[in-house]
C-alpha cells in the first residue's frame, strides 16, 4: 500500500516514490519517478525541482498513484504516459508497437548519412511500427518520399497520427505482410528494424518488455534471421542500381549471422555499424547488381 506523504506537494512525492521503487528491485528508481511526474505536470526535469513545493490536486494525485502501481508492475513508462521521444520528436506508443530505441537513432543516423539530406530519394520502411523510423527520416529529409509498410492495421493507424502530429506529408502508409507480398515500385533504399529475437532467447528478457511489448515486433518464432533472408531475397526487385538496405540487428552472434546472409552477390560489402556503446547494431548493404 502506497503510505501518503506529509504534504502533498512534489518533492515529498518524489522522494518517496523513489524509495517504493528502490525497494521492489528497481534499477532506476529516481529516474522512474521524475519521468512519470515530467508528464504528469508535463513539464522539463529541470523544472520539477524549480517546482519542488508546488501541491498537487487530488486527481494528480490519483493519476500519479495510478500510474506508479502499473509501474510496479512493470509496465514500461512509455506505455504508461503514451508517448515517448525518439529522434527529437514526441511519438505515441501503446501496446500494438514496439518502444522506440537509441539504438533505432542510429540506424536513422546511417541511413541519413548514407543517403544525404538533400534530393527526392525514395525510401521503403519494412514494419513502421509506430512510424518512428518513415516519421524521423522524413523530417531530416523533407525532400524523400517514404513508403511505410506494416501488417497491422491498428499499427498503421497508430503511425498515421504519429505522423500528422508532425505535419508530414512526404510519407504514404500501407498495410502489407512483407513476408508474402512486395510493393512494386523500386526504392533508393530500404530500412528495417525487423523481429530480431530468436524465439529461444524470449523468455530471458526482461519482464518489461517480455510481457507488454509485441510479440511480433520481437520475434519471427524462429531464429531471428526470417527478415533478414527476405530482404535478401526481394531486395534485388525493391532497390534502385546500387540501392542501400540499413537494417538493425540484435546483440551478440545476432550481427554476423545477418552479415553472413548478404555476403555473396548481388550484395557488396556488408558492413556493421557499431552504436554509441560499441556494439554492433546496424547492418549496411549495398545492391551491387551491375
Amino acid at each position: 500500500m502506497i503510505r501518503r506523504p506529509p504534504r502533498s506537494t512534489l518533492f515529498p512525492y518524489t522522494t518517496l516514490f523513489r524509495s517504493y521503487f528502490g525497494d521492489r528491485g528497481f534499477l532506476h528508481p529516481r529516474r522512474d519517478i521524475e519521468l512519470l511526474l515530467q508528464d504528469l505536470l508535463n513539464c522539463s526535469r529541470i523544472d520539477l525541482y524549480l517546482r519542488f513545493d508546488e501541491p498537487l490536486d487530488r486527481s494528480q494525485l490519483d493519476t500519479l498513484r495510478s500510474w506508479v502501481t502499473r509501474r510496479t508492475k512493470n509496465e514500461p513508462i512509455q506505455y504508461i504516459t503514451g508517448k515517448t521521444e525518439f529522434y527529437g520528436l514526441e511519438i505515441e506508443v501503446n501496446e500494438s508497437v514496439l518502444i522506440p530505441r537509441p539504438e533505432t537513432e542510429r540506424l536513422v543516423d546511417v541511413a541519413i548519412h548514407t543517403i544525404g539530406q538533400n534530393g527526392t530519394s525514395k525510401i521503403l520502411d519494412v514494419g513502421t511500427g509506430s512510424g518512428c523510423i518513415a516519421i524521423a527520416l522524413a523530417h531530416e529529409i523533407p525532400q524523400a518520399q517514404i513508403t511505410a509498410v506494416d501488417i497491422n492495421e491498428d499499427t498503421l493507424a497508430l503511425a498515421k497520427s504519429n505522423s500528422r502530429r508532425h505535419r508530414l506529408n512526404n510519407i504514404e502508409f500501407r498495410q502489407m505482410d512483407f513476408l508474402k507480398d512486395i510493393p512494386g515500385e523500386k526504392y533508393d533504399m530500404i530500412v528495417c528494424n525487423p523481429p530480431y529475437v530468436p524465439e529461444v532467447e524470449m523468455e530471458a528478457l526482461m519482464p518489461d518488455v517480455r510481457d507488454y511489448e509485441p510479440r511480433i515486433s520481437l520475434t519471427d518464432n524462429a531464429d531471428g534471421l526470417t527478415f533478414y533472408h527476405r530482404l535478401a531475397q526481394v531486395g534485388p526487385d525493391l532497390l534502385e542500381h546500387h540501392g542501400w538496405l540499413i537494417m538493425e540487428v540484435g546483440l551478440e552472434e545476432h550481427p554476423e549471422k545477418a552479415k553472413a546472409i548478404f555476403q555473396n552477390s548481388p550484395y557488396d560489402k556488408p558492413d556493421l555499424i557499431t552504436d554509441y556503446n560499441g556494439d554492433p547494431r546496424v547492418l549496411k548493404v549495398r545492391l551491387q547488381n551491375d
